[in-house]
């Protein structure tokens, strides 16, 4: 009988860690969502396309993944924010994570010398709010990056 209480226990704890991880979105979900925003704004226009990301109940929202687009001629100038309009607008260059990396001017930098690129960094989370380690996948798009970051 205690065997199958444990067995039952073991199935019930790995239920809940799957059913966790299916609640944030992966590294690769992250990048394929770039990839879509991007393409979506080459069909459509920029103006259409920045509509599209700032509706948080749209298509570039999916759990913990959200795109947000920065200005790289501007100091990393928010353009476009999947979740936190507030931030449109600021000029961020300068943001730092919780260690002091300023993540966002490396994901300048490297998009201005690549075109494409993966940086990691440690932010809150919103839903654990607890600092977790995080993945952001950018790509150039004319003068501005396209972004989405998952929780690793």
């Amino acid at each position: 009988m205690k065997k199958i209480s444990i067995a039952v226990l073991a199935f019930i704890f790995l239920m809940t860690g799957l059913s966790y991880a299916a609640e944030k979105g992966s590294a690769k979900e992250a990048q394929a969502m770039v990839k879509k925003a991007a393409a979506y704004w080459k069909e459509n226009g920029k103006d259409k396309a920045f509509a599209a990301f700032d509706n948080p109940k749209g298509q570039f929202v999916d759990r913990d993944l959200y795109v947000y687009v920065i200005d790289m001629t501007r100091n990393a100038m928010v353009v476009s924010h999947g979740t936190n309009h507030k931030l449109i607008g600021k000029e961020l260059i300068g943001l730092k994570d919780t260690d002091g990396k300023q993540f966002l001017k490396e994901i300048v930098d490297i998009a201005k010398a690549k075109g494409s690129g993966w940086v990691d960094y440690k932010w809150t989370n919103p839903v654990s709010k607890k600092v977790e380690s995080k993945t952001a996948y950018f790509e150039k798009f004319s003068n501005f990056v396209i972004v989405c970051g998952a929780y690793k």
